[in-house]
């Protein structure tokens, strides 16, 4: 042994100790992707669901951008929760990645006491895709096109007809309907399911008359006129719903700041892999037929940084902190 190296401080043999582990992490992870080990997708919501379509139309092109297999993995539950608890037991070698919405991120942290992660100490955004806005929908079994129409005809109905479908409890979905129940003067109830797709289920069944999801969730049934989108969170009308008028159009302002769908790895991935991701990621969006396929299902595609992404993130998070607490919720 170099007897320099062996006198110096604890100090000094520290850094350069955690320099090599660095390195070596970095490398096995390279050698792992080089290997063509498979890169584990989660998502936190069952199949058949916008997200989950959102991420197994990026997940087939990633594989071959990056040259491994890409596994989309569906940890459904509690609103994206399982799968954010799963992310951060997962080791940060790169090969697992959580491709979700905010509902998870920006949101369950705050109304969930003990989520069982951190976001801002477990996690490290990687990419992101997309902004979309939320929407309300109402089902083809009630008589209304239009918010105004459905008011109506809830006030109209009475009791037990106010039910709207969220995708989880305690979720922006579930705050516009509380909002719109005190601004309306309405009995408006949240009716939560575990993801989108069950909810949507029980709307084109009309077993329950109206809906909160995300456009890319409600889209190809609006097109099918299953279902009618009848008002959409963001400060400008949707492109691919130009007739559909925003909240704060309709007299219902504080909906403006827009949700996010991105990449997030557990702490600790070598920033050289969350490179690669990145940059895979920013290859696969600007294909033709994927920008084709997801602006189509109503998603705003912008491709984000890991930093582009974070500041997102966070203020996203800012506006609707301040929401939750004007509503009066207590974190359960």
């Amino acid at each position: 042994m170099n007897s320099n190296f062996a006198m110096a401080p604890n100090h000094v043999l520290h850094r350069v100790l955690r320099r090599v582990l660095a390195s070596a992490v970095l490398c096995l992870s390279a050698n792992v992707w080089a290997q063509g080990a498979p890169l584990h997708l989660l998502v936190g919501f069952p199949p058949g669901g916008g997200t989950d379509a959102i991420a197994r139309t990026l997940a087939d092109k990633l594989k071959d951008v990056l040259g491994n297999p890409v596994v989309v993995e569906n940890r459904a539950g509690a609103g994206g929760q399982i799968a954010a608890q799963a992310l951060k037991a997962a080791a940060p070698d790169g090969n697992t990645l959580y491709f979700t919405h905010d509902h998870a991120i920006s949101i369950l942290p705050q109304v969930v006491k003990n989520p069982g992660y951190e976001p801002s100490k477990d996690f490290v955004p990687v990419a992101g895709i997309a902004t979309f806005v939320n929407a309300f929908a109402v089902s083809g079994g009630t008589p209304a096109n239009s918010l105004t129409q459905y008011l109506a005809w809830v006030r109209n109905q009475g009791a037990g007809h106010g039910n709207v479908g969220v995708p989880a409890p305690a979720s922006v979905p579930e705050f516009l309907v509380k909002l719109m129940a005190q601004k309306y003067a309405l009995d408006l109830q949240a009716a939560p399911y575990r993801g989108s797709a069950p909810m949507m289920g029980d709307m084109l069944g009309n077993q329950i008359g109206a809906g909160v999801a995300s456009v890319p969730d409600f889209i190809e049934n609006h097109r099918a006129g299953k279902l009618h989108i009848v008002a959409v969170m963001g400060n400008t009308r949707q492109s691919l719903l130009p007739d559909v008028p925003t909240f704060t159009e309709l007299g219902l302002p504080g909906f403006e700041e827009v949700a996010y769908y991105g990449f997030f790895a557990p702490a600790g991935t070598p920033h050289a892999a969350i490179e690669r991701f990145a940059d895979a990621v920013a290859k696969v969006i600007a294909m033709p037929d994927v920008k084709d396929r997801l602006t189509g299902m109503g998603l705003n595609l912008g491709f984000m940084n890991a930093q582009q992404l974070g500041s997102r993130e966070q203020a996203y998070t800012r506006v609707w902190s301040k929401i939750i607490k004007s509503s009066g919720f207590v974190a359960q």
